[in-house]
């Protein structure tokens, strides 16, 4: 059975530093970036951007389940409980199992590497408050698997991660 790695969280949390080496430390895995999948120039983050990156994900999902020379998917974004349930429910007739994982850390250290990662255009201290009063909404997810990576390397979140899912 192929896998499915869901793996969201606050901005800034390391998703994608996490989902990037989880998918190179596992051959035949697919890694997608849900902020590939809404590349607009610049940004425009509504309703219908939104649904249209969740439709390029599904379809990316599904195009990975179906190639032989994958076995395993991971997608790093931010995601609501509904955009998860939605990219799970539209993909529930693969034969995948599928692992929600919310990675959360504390205050101090959403705003150290937030702070580390100036190279995005988005990293400014407005968003930087949004994302630090996220971090609840990621922790009180009954369905995830809630990763607190405050005093873990990426490598170690990463080892977490596959200690749950063999």
């Amino acid at each position: 059975m192929k896998k499915l790695y869901l793996i969201t969280g606050p901005m800034g949390v390391g998703k994608t530093t996490v989902g990037k080496l989880l998918s190179n430390t596992i051959n035949k895995t697919a890694f997608i970036d849900g902020d590939w999948c809404i590349d607009i120039h610049p940004f425009i983050g509504n309703k219908e951007t939104k649904g249209m990156a969740i439709n390029n994900i599904i379809h990316m999902i599904r195009n990975y389940y179906h190639c032989s020379e994958c076995n395993q998917i991971v997608l790093s974004w931010v995601m609501s409980i509904n955009t998860v349930n939605k990219i799970m429910l539209s993909v529930s007739d693969l034969d995948l199992e599928i692992y929600n994982i919310s990675l959360i850390c504390d205050k101090e250290s959403l705003a150290k590497r937030w702070h580390n990662d100036m190279k995005t255009e988005w990293r400014i201290n407005e968003l930087l408050e949004q994302s630090i009063q996220s971090i609840k909404s990621y922790n009180d997810r009954e369905t995830s698997h809630v990763i607190d990576t405050s005093n873990l390397l990426p490598e170690q979140v990463v080892e977490l991660i596959i200690s749950k899912s063999y």
